[in-house]
């Protein structure tokens, strides 16, 4: 939920087609996450004997669960987390950023523990606005060890729901050879159509971003941290030019998604 971003199309000698297929591209999108996939792979955690383990966060969390602030390293949007066990079936955290909450998530287990609810609250890439916010559920995969708290065990998201506008919408423009993104929790870049890597603003977890034209409606955008690869999305316009679709590798953790927008 942090980016998904996109766009554009290529080269100094524009074609009046290719000037065509660049507007297609310009414009503000909000996502649409009924028509959205999330991803198939289940995330794992283990909340027993005090402890708490999120064995597919990157890097692995491993913090006790006394609902104090823990030092985490590694993780480029928070520097503590607090991990409460509310009761048998809920759990708290919150993260946060030189001494600020950043980020809040509860999570509550369904008595039968096939499906959790969650509920969020996201300002790791705010820049000091309004934060994200929405909830969804999950499906549990796998049971976790006999003795745990009922988080734990590997689960799926099954549904987004709810979520502000601030964290779904996406600003474009064109001029020229240039591609500009915005967003309004504050992310942004200015890129050349040709996969020429450009600085990425206002998001503590991507540093840079290229953009390279697939064809017509096709671009592929790569996101990196610090030199890395940590995304690439194939972004493609329908033919009727009202949605825009987003075919995320999540390098980092392994994992692909679709996220689906609406031409606004």
């Amino acid at each position: 939920m942090k980016k998904l971003l996109m766009f554009a199309l290529v080269m100094a000698f524009l074609t009046p087609a290719m000037a065509k297929a660049q507007s297609a591209f310009a414009g503000t999108w909000k996502g649409n996450m009924s028509k959205s996939q999330m991803p198939t792979k289940p995330d794992v955690y283990l909340l027993q004997n005090g402890m708490y383990q999120c064995k597919t966060c990157v890097p692995p969390l491993d913090i006790k669960a006394d609902g104090q602030d823990q030092k985490v390293t590694g993780h480029p949007y928070y520097d503590t987390l607090s991990v409460k066990v509310v009761d048998d079936r809920t759990v708290e955290q919150t993260e946060k950023k030189d001494g600020k909450v950043v980020g809040t998530f509860t999570t509550t287990v369904a008595a039968d523990g096939k499906t959790a609810t969650f509920q969020f609250s996201d300002s790791t890439a705010s820049n000091g606005g309004a934060p994200a916010t929405g909830k969804g559920e999950m499906t549990r995969v796998a049971k976790g060890p006999a003795g745990s708290q009922a988080i734990s065990g590997s689960w799926r998201t099954s549904k987004m729901e709810d979520l502000s506008d601030n964290g779904m919408t996406l600003t474009y423009k064109v001029d020229g050879d240039m591609l500009s993104m915005t967003t309004p929790m504050g992310q942004s870049y200015s890129a050349r159509l040709d996969g020429t890597e450009a600085p990425y603003k206002g998001d503590p977890g991507t540093t840079s971003v290229s953009v390279k034209s697939m064809g017509k409606n096709m671009v592929v955008e790569t996101d990196k941290r610090d030199g890395k690869v940590i995304s690439i999305t194939h972004i493609s316009v329908s033919p009727d030019g009202k949605t825009m679709t987003f075919a995320n590798k999540d390098v980092l953790h392994g994992t692909t998604s679709t996220f689906v927008a609406d031409k606004q």
